[in-house]
């Protein structure tokens, strides 16, 4: 996945091949990760020149990471307590980013009910 969110568009598994240079890895070995990371939708493939595919993914890093990030609290006990862990555990300036965020967020939707 680094390697598809660093390039500069569609790669053929050869391409990938190539941009793994240090990895010893076999081509068919490229090839079934990408198979099996477009069987989970996290990548999609279109016919490139020949016979071959190029293979570019679904989502952007910070799409996948957040959608990470949701599945992780969904399967939190308690989804309060993992998040304060959470923003406890953030440098100061991520917190920042966090409120305004959530501002933005509750500017958007408006106010909240009142909580019984």
């Amino acid at each position: 996945m680094e390697v598809l969110w660093a390039g500069p568009g569609p790669l053929t598994a050869r391409e990938v091949v190539d941009a793994l240079c240090g990895r010893p890895l076999a081509y068919t070995t490229v090839l079934t990760v990408l198979s099996r990371l477009e069987k989970k939708a996290l990548v999609r493939r279109a016919r490139a020149a020949g016979r071959a595919y190029a293979y570019r993914p679904v989502a952007s890093r910070e799409d996948h990471t957040a959608e990470l990030m949701r599945a992780a609290l969904d399967a939190a006990g308690d989804r309060v307590a993992a998040l304060a862990r959470f923003v406890g555990s953030v440098s100061p300036q991520e917190a920042e980013v966090l409120r305004r965020a959530l501002e933005s967020v509750a500017a958007e939707s408006g106010p909240l009910p009142p909580q019984a």
